[in-house]
């Protein structure tokens, strides 16, 4: 009915199919404890100079970064942090509303129990990069730099009431009513017009991977939208690189986790 529910804020035909779990002999398991509600986290922590936080979109729970072995590939070189979002994987319910702000607030709780007080690199696909944003502009010193995998932006996901009832509904008739992904839907028209309120990215180095592939869904004027409204990334930074590929769709990082792993790695090389 609408490309926004096939590609862009759902997919739950993608979502929580064939993923491996991570490897729990290389990863720490830890949970935080919030007052209403515990996360569950698994990283790699050797204390390199910055830890590098993976931040999934709507419907996925942590183990998604491993189907290519992103995570396990980075720790070689740099400690990496994986965390279920409340409701999803081990991680328990949270309190509603499940908003942008909640959201990022929750990643804050996360990064300070393993950060060592450490910059942060945020890497982030879809829904993630509402929540790193917000989280970027509330700890602005605390960002080294930011890696946006097919992000989410309010220039081109602006659900309408309908959109938002039926990717809900979706969600609910699949997972249930205390599932992450189905707390999160219910907040889609309210994410989009609280990131309108916010201000430009912290000027520190910035890289956006953005699907051109057209296919039944997307034709190339669609697509040129998707692209124009990642641009609008670059306002007021001093770094900013965009990588398009008409390679892979929605999901770069399985598609091709090459070019997710090398402009990591661009981005590793630009930070003192």
């Amino acid at each position: 009915m609408q490309k926004l529910i096939i590609s862009l804020f759902c997919l739950i035909t993608i979502s929580f199919c064939d993923k491996d779990d991570v490897n729990t002999d290389k990863f720490t398991t830890t949970t935080i404890r919030l007052p209403t509600h515990k996360l569950t986290s698994y990283s790699i922590i050797n204390n390199t100079k910055y830890l590098i936080v993976f931040e999934t979109g709507l419907g996925d729970d942590h183990s998604i970064w491993n189907q290519k072995k992103l995570p396990t590939k980075i720790s070689t070189k740099q400690d990496v942090l994986l965390y279920d979002r409340a409701g999803y994987g081990s991680s328990e319910k949270g309190l509603a509303p499940r908003n942008i702000a909640n959201l990022s607030a929750e990643l804050d709780s996360v990064i300070n129990k393993l950060s060592n007080n450490r910059k942060i690199i945020l890497v982030g696909h879809s829904l993630a990069g509402m929540i790193m944003r917000d989280y970027a502009l509330k700890n602005p010193t605390r960002i080294a730099g930011i890696l946006f995998i097919d992000p989410s932006h309010e220039a081109y996901n602006n659900p309408t009431q309908e959109q938002e009832d039926l990717i809900y509904n979706s969600f609910l008739s699949s997972y249930g009513a205390d599932f992450g992904a189905t707390m999160e839907a219910r907040e889609l028209i309210e994410a989009s017009q609280y990131m309108k309120t916010l201000s430009n990215l912290p000027n520190v180095p910035t890289i956006v991977l953005t699907s051109m592939k057209v296919d039944a869904s997307h034709n190339a004027a669609d697509r040129q939208n998707w692209f124009n409204a990642h641009e609008q990334f670059n306002s007021g930074l001093s770094d900013f690189t965009h990588i398009s590929t008409t390679n892979s769709g929605h999901y770069i990082f399985i598609e091709e986790p090459n070019l997710v792993l090398d402009n990591l790695n661009l981005l590793i090389s630009k930070l003192p």
